[in-house]
C-alpha cells in the first residue's frame, strides 16, 4: 500500500467525526483528500473555514461554501494533517507554508482531528525540520535567535506565505519539550507564530496503515 493510499484511508475515516454546521479545513495532501470525500457529503454541513487559499480553491471547486472565521465565531471541527506528531498528538505542521492560519483555525475550535499516514507519528518531534513563520525584516535576527536555541534555521527561499511573511525551517532539533519551546520561540520579536501544535494539539489522531485507518488518543 502506498502513502498516498494510507493518507486516503485516514481522510475518509475522519467524515465520522462531521456532524453539521460550519467546520475548519487544513491544508496539505492528507487534507486535499478529505476535501474530496466531504464533496460527497457537504449537504451535511453549512460550509468550511479554510487554512489557505490553496484549500480554499479546492473547496469551492466543490461547490462548498467557505467563509471568514470573523464571521462564524467558533467551530466545532477542525480536521487538519501534520508533518509529525508525537504520542502525546503535539504536532509538528507547516510544511506547506500555512501555520499561522492553521493554527488560528485550530484554536477557534471545540475538536481537533488530525489525520496523517503511519509514519507521521514518532517517539520525539524535530527531525522534521520546524517551521517558524517570520516578518521579512525581522529573518536575520530571528534567525540568529533560533540558533541559540540549538537548531540550524534555514530559509525556505522564493516562499512567501499567504500572510506576505517569509518562513526558516529549523534543522537538527530533539523536542523532547515542545509547549515551553512553542512559547519560547513565538516570544523571539517578528515571530508571527511556530509550527508547533503543543498548547493545542490534536484530539484524536487518525492514521492510515497497511492495516487500515486507527484512532490514536493523547497519553498524558
Amino acid at each position: 500500500m502506498t502513502q498516498d493510499e494510507m493518507k486516503r484511508q485516514a481522510a475518509e475515516a475522519a467524515l465520522a467525526y462531521v456532524r453539521g454546521g460550519v467546520i475548519g479545513v487544513g491544508t496539505g495532501s492528507t487534507v486535499n483528500h478529505f476535501i474530496d470525500f466531504l464533496a460527497r457529503i457537504k449537504g451535511r454541513i453549512d460550509g468550511a473555514v479554510s487554512s489557505s487559499e490553496a484549500s480554499t480553491q479546492r473547496l469551492q471547486a466543490l461547490d462548498i461554501p467557505v467563509f471568514d472565521l470573523n464571521s462564524v465565531g467558533g467551530l466545532s471541527l477542525y480536521v487538519d494533517g501534520a508533518d509529525e506528531a508525537n504520542q502525546r498528538l503535539e504536532l509538528i505542521k507547516g510544511g506547506g507554508g500555512a501555520l499561522t492560519r492553521e493554527k488560528i483555525v485550530a484554536a477557534a475550535s471545540e475538536q481537533f482531528v488530525c489525520i496523517a499516514d503511519e509514519s507521521k507519528l514518532v517517539e520525539v518531534l524535530g527531525h522534521f525540520p520546524l517551521p517558524v513563520e517570520v516578518i521579512p525584516m525581522a529573518r536575520s535576527y530571528v534567525a540568529r535567535e533560533l540558533a541559540k536555541l540549538g537548531g540550524n534555521p534555514v530559509w525556505r527561499e522564493n516562499v512567501v506565505t499567504d500572510n506576505g511573511n517569509v518562513i526558516l525551517d529549523v534543522e537538527g532539533l530533539a523536542i523532547q519539550q515542545p509547549k515551553e519551546l512553542e512559547q519560547r520561540v513565538n516570544n523571539i520579536a517578528g515571530v508571527v507564530t511556530v509550527g508547533l501544535f503543543a498548547l493545542r494539539g490534536a484530539d484524536v489522531l487518525i492514521l492510515g496503515s497497511v492495516k487500515g485507518a486507527r484512532e490514536v488518543m493523547p497519553i498524558s
